[in-house]
């Protein structure tokens, strides 16, 4: 987390947006997102070789989620403090080439490997109710590269955001009202193999643009 902390400060990131998730070893886990880019008509992010996108749900905190020692968050405490959802596409892209396979703790130094986010349009609030089904499709250069239900891995959005919460150990500043946290993939790891454009539908009306460089 040290390391997180120390390159964000060599990139000059000011960092409001994290994503949150959990380690091979079941503990849940946080890092920053950088470049994050808040909904741009024209977005544009570095393109890498093995670069991968993942589709995700954003959310934004009305309210503090502080630490406690005396009562966990239960997962109505932790819909409470959201103000909004919306639609995300994540960039991973590691520095260490064998990513989390050889060392998690050098992967979570990597900020989980994230290369970038960008926040899309808002979105309803039901979407954020374990198990809402919602049709996902991704187009990569115009070429469907996913088209089936959105899924989250644990069927519930919110729970790598509530694990983060009830973790006694995150740094005091984590979770502050206004913050942008991402809770995981709708769609798996896709390998982007070329730079080119990215588009994404969720549902009917939820339409994210942007490109790879």
């Amino acid at each position: 987390m040290e390391v997180q902390s120390q390159l964000s400060k060599l990139e000059g990131a000011d960092v409001q947006a994290w994503k949150v998730a959990r380690s091979p070893g079941g503990d849940p886990v946080a890092a920053p997102l950088h470049p994050y880019l808040d909904n741009p008509s024209d977005a544009v992010i570095a393109w890498q070789r093995g670069m991968k996108i993942e589709v995700e749900i954003a959310v934004k905190l009305r309210q503090d989620l502080p630490v406690r020692a005396d009562r966990p968050y239960e997962r109505a405490d932790i819909e409470a403090a959201i103000s909004e959802a919306y639609l995300g596409a994540e960039l991973v892209w590691s520095g260490v080439s064998e990513g989390g396979s050889v060392s998690f703790l050098a992967f979570l130094a990597d900020r989980l490997g994230n290369a970038g986010y960008v926040r899309g349009p808002a979105l309803p609030l039901a979407v954020l109710q374990p198990g809402s089904n919602f049709p996902l499709k991704i187009w990569l250069n115009g070429q469907v590269a996913f088209d089936a239900a959105a899924q989250h891995p644990t069927r519930d959005p919110l729970t790598w955001l509530c694990d983060y919460a009830n973790n006694r150990s995150r740094p005091a500043a984590a979770l502050r009202a206004g913050s942008i946290i991402t809770t995981g993939s709708l769609c798996g790891a896709l390998e982007v193999t070329d730079p080119g454009d990215v588009s994404v539908q969720l549902g009917e009306d939820a339409v994210l643009n942007f490109a790879l460089s």
